[in-house]
């Protein structure tokens, strides 16, 4: 599934709505990236499925907390 592995997001789902205002059900998927960290703890590159509001968690908070987090709430085994 496309779930990010920081934040926990995943697509939503809406309807695309014509001039007409007719409406057919749709899906908003959510923004994923594949990319690599370090891990300056354990000394490792971690490659994370993460959305661009989950980058930008990790910048702010950084990595060892978002992980924590992460763990806690499930997102990563």
């Amino acid at each position: 599934m496309r779930i990010c592995q920081i934040t926990g997001k995943k697509a939503m789902v809406g309807n695309h709505v014509s001039h007409s205002n007719h409406k057919t059900k749709r899906r908003f998927d959510v923004n994923l990236m594949t990319k690599k960290f370090y891990d300056a703890e354990q000394d490792e590159w971690i490659t994370l499925k993460v959305s661009a509001s989950g980058i930008r968690h990790i910048n702010k908070r950084g990595l060892a907390a978002c992980l924590s987090d992460a763990r806690a709430n499930g997102y990563i085994k």
